[in-house]
């Protein structure tokens, strides 16, 4: 078996031992992007690895950035045709710290266009199939990098998560997304969308390798240790019923049914907690990003409408016709939310939640269907995410079964602010638990 259908960690491994050199991985994950690509259309830009990389935590592990990332020297398009041609004469905050740690970059992932959107069905560079399914979408808008991770072309991508960014793609693609907290992660260099909304995370294949990532785009500072074996014993992990249960699909509910099962098997205190507002901070979280990104591209949006997608073009448009008021009274409010939510910590130590309420639906699909009830394909996929960005607080999406179909289901674990140490103790604990990481996509 390749080293690049095993984990980062394993890939270290073998650095580390001499058993492989950076250039034959790279050249090998090279290899296996050319020939996959063509399929998935994960990447929009493909680079050489440099030959000697800089020790560290991830010598000679390669990676992908979403294309959304300035890097210097390499073609930035954030998925659009306004910025097509665009060179950076600089790197982003974590192209340099990733760098430093030793990552090989391989090239730069594809993406829902300026990072609106939850398909990754980009009107100017095609759309990103996932490698589950290739009739299917791999969520958006770090659709590429979810992509290019679950089919084994890299060990790990960037990604960034403004609604869900992250981990949608993470959930359809059955890989580990994380939405760390609030600034956690630098976002200097990043195309801005939802300047107070807008995170920047790791997508990888297990959580450990999620939390080496993790570590290097905080430049240390944000270190995590995960044991080979983890207790959560009297962790106190709360399960929503209200709200995040209703209107899923029953596969869906079924596995992360089984996921709580196993985690309270494990010794965790599983409690149901009741979280008000979950509605009310998801219109909130619309309307703040429809007037934080009207804002950005305004100029654009005047200059050239006709070189915008047809749904980012829509939705720059109606963003404009927000009035001040309505953005000034929707922050207002989410503090108000964030503040009465913050005592839900005083009783548990992790929430665990569905993280999309269905499978991934099919490249062209506007909708989802669940139980009967229609809704848009973007609403309904960032319905049960979405609110945890307004919040600020750190989140996690990783695989918890499969469909009868074979399409990943996913599973969201959230914890309080500056508590991703917690949150990946809880869900390395439930990955060795659930035993399902080792399987593979089917795509050759």
């Amino acid at each position: 078996m390749s080293l690049l259908d095993g984990t980062l960690l394993a890939a270290r491994r073998a650095l580390t031992d001499d058993i492989i050199s950076p250039r034959e991985l790279a050249a090998e994950a090279l290899e296996r992007i050319r020939r996959l690509n063509p399929k998935l259309n994960a990447f929009l830009t493909v680079t050489q690895a440099s030959e000697n990389p800089a020790p560290g935590v991830l010598c000679g592990i390669p990676i992908a950035h979403k294309d959304c990332f300035a890097t210097r020297g390499v073609r930035t398009t954030g998925g659009s045709k306004i910025l097509a041609e665009r060179v950076p004469d600089y790197d982003a905050a974590i192209v340099t710290r990733l760098h430093d740690a030793g990552a090989v970059m391989l090239g730069k992932t594809n993406l829902h266009e300026l990072c609106y959107g939850i398909t990754s069905n980009n009107p100017h560079f095609g759309a990103v199939r996932n490698p589950w399914d290739l009739t299917r979408i791999p969520g958006g808008s770090s659709g590429g990098s979810a992509a290019a991770v679950a089919a084994g072309m890299v060990f790990a991508a960037s990604g960034t998560d403004t609604g869900g960014s992250i981990r949608v793609p993470a959930s359809f693609c059955g890989v580990v997304g994380l939405k760390p907290t609030y600034g956690a992660i630098s976002r200097r260099g990043c195309l801005p969308l939802g300047i107070t909304l807008d995170h920047v995370g790791p997508i990888a294949k297990t959580v450990r390798d999620a939390g080496v990532a993790f570590a290097a785009m905080c430049d240390g500072a944000g270190a995590v240790e995960i044991p080979d074996r983890v207790d959560v014993k009297r962790m106190r992990i709360g399960v929503p019923e209200a709200f995040f249960f209703d209107q899923i699909a029953p596969e869906v509910r079924a596995s992360v049914r089984h996921a709580v099962q196993t985690m309270a098997g494990l010794g965790a205190e599983m409690r149901e907690v009741r979280m008000d507002g979950m509605e009310e901070l998801n219109r909130l979280g619309r309307l703040i990003l429809s007037a934080e990104a009207s804002s950005l591209w305004r100029k654009q949006l005047a200059a050239r409408p006709r070189d915008f997608g047809e749904d980012v073009r829509a939705a720059l448009e109606r963003g404009l016709a927000i009035p001040a008021v309505e953005y000034l009274e929707a922050q207002r409010r989410r503090r108000q939310l964030a503040n009465k939510l913050a005592a839900l910590w005083n009783g548990i130590d992790c929430l665990l939640t569905p993280a999309t309420p269905t499978t991934a639906p099919k490249i062209g699909d506007t909708v989802i269907r669940v139980g009967g009830v229609e809704q848009d394909v973007r609403a309904g996929s960032t319905r049960l995410v979405r609110p945890f960005n307004v919040l600020g607080w750190p989140a996690l999406a990783m695989p918890c079964g499969f469909s009868e179909e074979g399409l990943p289901v996913g599973l969201q674990l959230v914890a309080a602010p500056r508590g991703e140490a917690r949150l990946f103790q809880a869900a390395a604990a439930l990955e060795d638990a659930l035993g399902i990481v080792r399987r593979k996509p089917p795509i050759e």
